[in-house]
């Protein structure tokens, strides 16, 4: 973990897919989903959804953080949107490729339009990442790469949809200057040490992981 100091940008790790950014005392959440801790929503100003899957979306847990701040605001795809704006009247933004926003003093653009394919016979969904700041990319469930330079890349490592050689490829076409693993929970202690190698040796950015809980400065 690395230090933090509380006058910058900082991230934290939480469980799977779920990252919280806080700056100049404002929070972030992106993918508070059903792997993530059950309170990973709350106290967030903004909340970013990626996709629909409930690993990266669960309704209950951000019907609860809007219910327990009125001045929390979600932006997500449609998909997403539709279950929640007629709850929350002007609080629920949906957002697509191309789009920019501010949420809770941070700058967003929004990169992408699918899911990446898990089997030919499962119909595509769509899929959003955000780059937050113009230097923290979560690209959700796609190998989506931002048109812009990406100092933090968020790095999905283990899925249904995956393999390692495509987190490596990935790694290079991004180029950032760090790779962060996301997506990890179904990644067993026992493999990781083989990830860490492969992607730290071969992808051609620094490479870390963070246990649940840990920061690190932006």
């Amino acid at each position: 973990m690395d230090a933090v100091n509380p006058v910058h940008p900082t991230l934290t790790k939480k469980t799977h897919s779920c990252i919280r950014l806080e700056k100049e005392g404002r929070t972030l959440v992106i993918d508070p989903g059903g792997f993530s801790e059950r309170d990973a929503a709350l106290g967030a100003e903004a909340l970013l959804v990626t996709h629909e899957h409930p690993d990266h979306f669960d309704e209950e847990r951000l019907r609860a953080a809007l219910e327990a701040d009125p001045a929390t605001e979600i932006w997500t795809l449609r998909s997403v949107a539709d279950r929640l704006s007629a709850a929350f009247p002007g609080r629920v933004h949906t957002v697509g490729h191309g789009d920019t926003f501010t949420a809770a003093g941070f700058d967003v653009q929004v990169h992408g339009e699918l899911h990446a394919v898990i089997h030919p016979d499962i119909p595509r969904i769509t899929n959003i990442g955000f780059l937050v700041d113009g230097s923290v990319f979560h690209p959700g469930d796609a190998l989506t790469v931002p048109d812009r330079p990406v100092d933090t890349l968020m790095l999905p490592v283990m899925a249904p949809w995956n393999k390692i050689s495509e987190v490596i490829d990935y790694v290079r076409e991004v180029g950032p200057r760090r790779a962060i693993d996301i997506h990890d929970a179904l990644l067993t202690d026992l493999a990781r040490p083989i990830y860490d190698g492969q992607i730290g040796s071969l992808g051609g950015a620094d490479h870390d992981r963070l246990a649940p809980g840990d920061s690190t400065g932006l």
